[in-house]
C-alpha cells in the first residue's frame, strides 16, 4: 500500500504545489481544505486523471473535534498517515499595539494548537503499524515563515503563532522520537497577500540575499526531502534565498512599498 500523507490547506498556492509534489513521488495524499471544497475537488480530478492518488477531506482547523474527526475517517478508510505536512495557517495584520485577543487565540488555533494535534495523532497512530519497527518511520513537517528568524514587528499575532511552532519543532523532536520525526520548512515570500499589488511583490520577492524570486516548487520539494530522508529530525530549512539573512524593520510589502515610493526605478 501507499505511503499516506495530509496535507493541510492543499487546494491552493503552496498547498497546492506540496499536494503536486508528494503526489507525483507516489504518496497517496490527502488534500485537507477549510473553505476551498471547490479547489480542492478540482485538483483531486486533474490529478487523478493522471493515474495519481489523491482523497480531499474537508475540516475546520480551530476546532479540535474536526480535527481528531478528520483523523480517525483517514486512518478508517486507510489505516495511519506516514506524513503529515502543517501547511494551512491564518494571517491576519495587527500590531502588538492594537491586536484583538480573539483573533490571536483564532491564529493561534489554526496555526499552533492543530499542528500539535495532529503530530499528537500521527504518533499515536504508528502504534497500529504493522511495519517491522526498524522500518517505522513517520514525519511531522509544520510550514513556519523566515519571519521567525527575521523579526519585525508587523503581523504581530501571526508571528508569534509562528515563533511557538518554529520552537516546538525542537520539543515535538524529542517528544514524539523515535516513532515519528519533526521537522520544520520555512519559507521566504512565495506569494502575494492581502493588499499587496503584483508590483509590490515583484520588489519584495527580490529582497534577499539571491535578488530572485523563491519557486513555491522549491519549498514543497524541500517538503518532500523532509519526508523522504530516515535520518533528519528537529531541524527547520529556510527556503527564502537567504531573505532570513536580510534585516528589515518593516514586514517586506512594506519595506519594497516604501523603496517603491523613494523612487519608482529602485531596485530592492
Amino acid at each position: 500500500m501507499q505511503d499516506s500523507v495530509l496535507i493541510t490547506g492543499g487546494a491552493q498556492r503552496l498547498g497546492r504545489e506540496l499536494v503536486l509534489a508528494f503526489a507525483r513521488a507516489g504518496w497517496h495524499v490527502w488534500c485537507h481544505y477549510g473553505h476551498s471544497a471547490d479547489a480542492a475537488q478540482a485538483l483531486q480530478a486533474e490529478l487523478r486523471a493522471q493515474g495519481l492518488a489523491v482523497d480531499v477531506i474537508g475540516a475546520d482547523l480551530s476546532q479540535v473535534a474536526q480535527v481528531l474527526s478528520m483523523v480517525a475517517q483517514i486512518t478508517q478508510q486507510r489505516g495511519p498517515l506516514r506524513a503529515v505536512v502543517n501547511n494551512a495557517s491564518l494571517f491576519e495584520p495587527d500590531t502588538g499595539s492594537d491586536f484583538d485577543p480573539a483573533l490571536l487565540r483564532q491564529q493561534m488555533e489554526v496555526n499552533l494548537v492543530a499542528p500539535l494535534l495532529l503530530g499528537r495523532e500521527l504518533a499515536r497512530q504508528q502504534t497500529q503499524r504493522s511495519d517491522p519497527v526498524d522500518v517505522q518511520d513517520a514525519c511531522l513537517i509544520h510550514v513556519l515563515d523566515q519571519k521567525v528568524f527575521n523579526l519585525n514587528p508587523d503581523y504581530f499575532s501571526y508571528t508569534t503563532t509562528k515563533l511557538a511552532l518554529e520552537r516546538s519543532v525542537d520539543l515535538q523532536a524529542q517528544a514524539l522520537a523515535p516513532g515519528v520525526r519533526v521537522c520544520g520548512v520555512a519559507p521566504g515570500l512565495i506569494y502575494p497577500s492581502g493588499p499587496q499589488s503584483q508590483d509590490n511583490f515583484d520588489r519584495a520577492s527580490r529582497v534577499n540575499l539571491l535578488r530572485r524570486a523563491t519557486p513555491p516548487a522549491d519549498v514543497a520539494a524541500t517538503c518532500l526531502f523532509l519526508a523522504q530522508t530516515r535520518s533528519i529530525t528537529g531541524v527547520t530549512i529556510c527556503v527564502d534565498n537567504g531573505q532570513h539573512l536580510v534585516p528589515l524593520a518593516r514586514d517586506v510589502m512594506f519595506a519594497a512599498q516604501t523603496l517603491t515610493q523613494e523612487s519608482p526605478h529602485a531596485e530592492p
